[in-house]
């Protein structure tokens, strides 16, 4: 027993504070979990949403949350991220509850709109404080593990809500957000009991030249830095190929059962517990995030030649083809994932880590924002040669990043220091 015990701990992180890191994310992303995969029969069928009003209420919130990503990023600057973190888990909490009150389109898209925003300041306050928390050693690492941790969440949430679902009883369907708010409000409890960040001493120099920069600090003046969040937002869109284009292909224009989807995204889930941490192991500096963001976009170039050749395969081998393509994806997944942590705990100014997390969501949502039409389109329509643009679009964000990283490492350079060390 105390052998298992150890291993789940190991699991978890090497030291107290990266287990304690990880338990929150296996918490958030379980209540998460569960509102995720039960808010489609939720809003239908409790709400009395159409689906395309439902589509149209989040599209308004993603593009309220668009414009107010780096307004929204600053409040960790100016109030510390651990204080706005927590504080955002508590609103964020109670927005759930609140839709339970929900009865029509109107008050649909007003919720909507505050739970995108106060997720979007929760997530730049949650990544401002892990990266300030962490020596630069350690924080690409520990991103790798929370990461796991998020993925086991999810699962549980999935599992929980889907036991819901089945009964498909109304009450026991209302219920779902209300166990979301009780995770997440024990998860708001957790962030608000943190210890203080501790700002690490390689960092002092960067904050003090930068005193008086003034304006220029902006994060939005950092032109490299914006460009590689677009950039960086495309080689994301993984995302795009995982969730959507290859489920639609699988059924669309392939052989393979539709229970394969299961087994795909089983084993995405599998792989990003368990060797997420294995691709992230290294990666410290601007060279080393370059590199794993260049290994992702080999694989997912790879992927892309691997599924387009399913339309004309049969049996066996379309079903051994699409899952080896699904687990090349996952693997652009973790190592983009791992580079992208990389560059961003590199390139930002320590005293503005809040407002340049909100650049990288401005930046990831220009890069990924069109994706999911465009790739359905060209797999779908053009067939072949779509998959070749496809991949054609990632090559060339793949060789973009590196110029945009280093411009935006020079930027830093010239208001005072680098908060990377020599690459």
């Amino acid at each position: 027993m105390a052998h298992l015990s150890g291993r789940i701990a190991r699991l978890a992180g090497p030291t107290p504070l990266v287990r304690r890191l990880s338990s929150q994310s296996v918490l958030s992303a379980f209540g998460d979990g569960v509102f995720l995969t039960g808010s489609a029969v939720f809003f239908t069928q409790i709400v009395g949403l159409s689906a395309a009003q439902v589509g149209l209420g989040l599209s308004i919130g993603g593009l309220v949350t668009f414009l107010l990503a780096v307004p929204l990023g600053k409040l960790s600057d100016r109030y510390g991220a651990r204080r706005v973190w927590a504080i955002a888990s508590l609103v964020e909490a109670l927005v759930y509850l609140a839709w339970l009150a929900v009865g029509g389109l109107i008050a649909f898209i007003a919720l909507t709109i505050l739970l995108e925003n106060v997720s979007s300041a929760s997530r730049s306050a949650r990544n401002a404080y892990r990266f300030d928390v962490f020596p630069r050693e350690e924080r690409v690492s520990s991103n790798a593990y929370f990461r796991a941790a998020r993925n086991v969440g999810y699962t549980l949430g999935a599992l929980l809500a889907g036991v819901a679902l089945a009964t498909n009883d109304d009450g026991v369907i209302r219920a779902v957000p209300v166990a979301t708010a009780l995770l997440l409000l024990c998860n708001a409890a957790l962030v608000a009991r943190l210890p203080a960040v501790v700002h690490h001493a390689e960092e002092a120099p960067l904050a003090e030249a930068l005193e008086e920069a003034g304006d220029k600090r902006s994060a939005l003046r950092n032109k490299g830095y914006v460009a590689m969040s677009v950039f960086g937002g495309i080689l994301g869109t993984h995302q795009v190929l995982l969730n959507v284009v290859i489920p639609l292909w699988l059924v669309e224009e392939t052989d393979a059962p539709r229970v394969l989807l299961a087994w795909l995204f089983g084993t995405n889930t599998v792989m990003a517990v368990l060797l997420q941490v294995a691709a992230a192991r290294g990666i410290t500096t601007v060279a080393d995030s370059l590199r794993a963001q260049r290994r992702g976009a080999f694989f997912f170039m790879l992927s892309c030649a691997i599924v387009l050749v399913t339309h004309d395969t049969v049996g066996w081998v379309t079903i051994a083809l699409v899952w080896i393509g699904h687990v090349t994806v996952t693997g652009a997944e973790l190592f983009q994932s791992a580079g992208e942590w990389g560059l961003q705990a590199e390139l930002a100014d320590p005293a503005r880590r809040g407002e340049y997390q909100g650049v990288s969501q401005l930046g990831y949502t220009l890069g990924t924002v069109w994706a999911p039409a465009a790739y359905t389109y060209l797999a779908m329509e053009w067939g072949t040669p779509g998959w070749f643009v496809i991949a054609g679009i990632v090559l060339v964000a793949a060789i973009a990043i590196h110029p945009s990283a280093r411009a935006a490492e020079r930027h830093l350079t010239r208001m005072g220091a680098t908060s990377a060390q020599p690459a």
